[in-house]
């Protein structure tokens, strides 16, 4: 029992790197769609100020769609741990009495008595790597924390859908603790002890204010793991969470690599 049993030992790296193109263009896509957008619906710039302004209303808002990746990954990268945990420790029940059983037994014990308390520590652990991923490897200046913290927990209810459609699809492992607890958290983020009315009204509007985001996201993760999982790259073996994963992580390179790119140059256009 290794790890190449989570993997596709055939997805050579030239597949990768066909794979990490076909989310650089789908990423791309939903960029220029964003742009369109608001240069749609945004009053014809009249001076210069107000070019200023329209272009940093759609630096906010590409920003906004890259934080809802960067939230997307962070949240589904430990789901799948708990869902590749609890598949592990499933096989070692049916083995009990062998001596991998024997070997792993540490692990059983202490999966078998918390891993309720593990699920929680692993949702914790995706807020730090969303934290450490915002800060330090994808430095999204643009957003405030307030915006942050709402594009976050749409990244909570966009797992939420991915994780239905794999109950729907007949997936076989078992997601509805990971589910219970993200909708735990959202509802938290609502109606917490001294809440009041107003804060549930803005909450709301920024949720809803950011639904496109959403959708662009699931919409991006679902045509990437179609073409995956039908080219072989992503097996189903694997169970579907590990290769929308495997998406995920493809998506946020694409996403470090344009936030860096696009920022070296700025750097050079202002020289």
């Amino acid at each position: 029992m290794t790890y190449k049993n989570y993997i596709n030992p055939d997805f050579t790296l030239l597949q990768k790197l066909f794979f990490l193109l076909l989310a650089a263009f789908g990423v791309f896509l939903c960029i220029l769609l964003i742009k369109l957008v608001n240069h749609t619906f945004s009053r014809k710039p009249r001076d210069e100020y107000e070019k200023e302004e329209l272009h940093n209303k759609v630096e906010t808002s590409i920003q906004l769609f890259f934080e809802m990746i960067i939230s997307g990954a962070s949240v589904m990268s430990f789901s799948c741990s708990y869902v590749v945990f609890n598949h592990i420790y499933s096989l070692l029940m049916n083995m009990k009495g062998s001596a991998t059983y024997n070997q792993w037994l540490p692990f059983i014990n202490i999966w078998s008595d918390g891993k309720d308390f593990a699920l929680l520590l692993l949702i914790c652990l995706s807020c730090v790597l969303n934290t450490i991923l915002d800060k330090f490897i994808i430095p999204l200046k643009k957003i405030d924390k307030q915006k942050k913290a709402s594009i976050r927990m749409l990244g909570m209810f966009y797992v939420i859908i991915i994780l239905i459609c794999l109950n729907m699809i007949g997936d076989e492992s078992e997601y509805s603790p990971v589910m219970m607890y993200y909708l735990g958290l959202m509802v938290g983020r609502f109606v917490y002890f001294d809440a009041s009315f107003m804060d549930f009204i803005g909450a709301l509007k920024n949720i809803l204010s950011n639904l496109h985001l959403l959708i662009m996201g699931l919409l991006l993760t679902g045509a990437l793991c179609l073409i995956g999982f039908n080219l072989g790259y992503l097996l189903e073996r694997n169970y579907y969470i590990v290769g929308i994963f495997y998406t995920h992580l493809f998506m946020l390179i694409v996403v470090f690599l344009y936030h860096h790119g696009y920022a070296i140059y700025k750097h050079f256009a202002r020289k």
